[in-house]
């Protein structure tokens, strides 16, 4: 293989990459949101400087991905916590955890999204949304919410969903050293939102050494939604590089 055929390739093996080098459009992407209070030092133990916090909350969700060019269909769970950068609102991904390895490997290596294996799962059982994540054999997260018990606004729904985003980028350089350390910026674009629900809603985390999700504990339940969608993600963006301490 010549060396602009090499140049030509995003990932390795070569002959089988990890991942398709397409952009991923999701169609009936499904949303559990579940927005909980909880300890401000345990979230400013967590939270990079330098976003800031305004208010101890954590967003909890499980998404289940009806179709994603490239990947097809896998669910996926994690947390994401309310900050502010620069004056503007976002959210800071703190885990992400799914079962699907080539949306894991280009969520880490083209972007920055915090992504480690995991068993979630998103279903409707008996009157309520069910969304739950296993670590191996462990489970780690417990959520249910009232189905569709109360319509929500659709443009509302799209704005809980379209904040900005914000991420860790870390790529070590051989030596061990960082080579890459930034804070990143994205967001959702092209986004449809076909359904938005909210009703009652619960969540349990369990304590877990490799999935601390625990570890921002559960002290109120804020709001729950419930919400279908079609959208695509931006590319990333840096915002700060922790090398040069600079934005």
């Amino acid at each position: 293989m010549k060396a602009e055929e090499v140049l030509q390739h995003v990932t390795t093996p070569l002959v089988n990459p990890a991942f398709a080098p397409v952009v991923p459009r999701f169609t009936d992407r499904e949303y559990l949101n579940i927005v909980y209070r909880t300890d401000e030092a345990a979230l400013r133990a967590v939270v990079p400087e330098p976003l800031e916090i305004e208010e101890p909350l954590v967003r909890f969700e499980v998404m289940k991905m009806g179709d994603v060019s490239g990947y097809g269909p896998y669910t996926e769970s994690g947390q994401a916590i309310p900050v502010t950068f620069d004056g503007e609102r976002g959210e800071y991904l703190h885990a992400m955890y799914l079962d699907n390895f080539p949306a894991t490997a280009s969520g880490r290596e083209v972007s920055a999204y915090p992504k480690t294996i995991g068993s979630p799962s998103l279903f409707a059982e008996n009157g309520a949304l069910v969304g739950t994540l296993d670590y191996g054999s462990q489970r780690v997260a417990t959520a249910t919410m009232g189905y569709k018990h109360h319509a929500l606004d659709l443009a509302g729904a799209a704005a809980q969903i379209t904040v900005p985003t914000f991420m860790l980028k870390f790529v070590p350089g051989y030596d061990g050293a960082p080579r890459v350390a930034e804070l990143v910026r994205t967001e959702i674009t092209d986004v449809v939102v076909k359904q938005a629900w909210a009703g009652p809603a619960r969540l349990q985390l369990f304590e877990h050494a490799l999935a601390p999700l625990a570890d921002l504990p559960v002290r109120e339940i804020v709001s729950a939604s419930h919400i279908l969608t079609d959208l695509t993600l931006a590319p990333v963006k840096p915002v700060h590089d922790y090398l040069k301490g600079a934005r």
